[in-house]
């Protein structure tokens, strides 16, 4: 079984034009942000043969190539700060956010490598950061307490 890192080197080849150069730019300015960071290929099927997916402490984003794009989506993008305003795609969702990357055009190497670490940031985060917790149980009272009541 070949690793998840050679399935995106073959992936890269395969696309030997802008595509594949952008997707291992971008690929190599995650592991720059976050040198822990986890290669893996998910969701593999007959009518798709995989998405390349970089994960530390849960999914922090995933390298799709479509025709005319390269994608970045954050599976948490819409809890992330965006000052350099990269996210251009899925804006309107709840949960995640993308950046399109159009052949030619050039990469905030910078604002890439800050929300790679805060996606990382919020999935090692405390799981609870910012919700409130929730209540605790009220436990029954003794056995001797309850039969003093009736």
């Amino acid at each position: 079984m070949e690793s998840a890192s050679a399935f995106i080197d073959q992936k890269i080849k395969e696309l030997g034009d802008w595509r594949g150069k952008t997707l291992a730019k971008v690929r190599d300015l995650i592991h720059a942000a976050d040198p822990e960071i986890v290669e893996e290929w998910k969701w593999a099927k007959a009518t798709s043969p995989g998405v390349p997916v970089f994960s530390h402490g849960g999914i922090v984003c995933t390298g799709e190539t479509y025709k005319n794009v390269v994608k970045l989506t954050f599976a948490k993008g819409a809890a992330l700060k965006d000052p350099s305003g990269l996210f251009n795609s899925s804006l309107e969702g709840n949960v995640r956010r993308a950046i399109d990357i159009h052949e030619g055009e050039k990469i905030n190497e910078a604002a890439l490598k800050d929300l790679i670490r805060a996606a990382v940031a919020l999935n090692v985060g405390p799981k609870n950061k910012g919700k409130s917790m929730p209540k605790p149980r009220r436990k029954s009272p003794p056995l001797r307490q309850a039969q003093g009541r009736l």
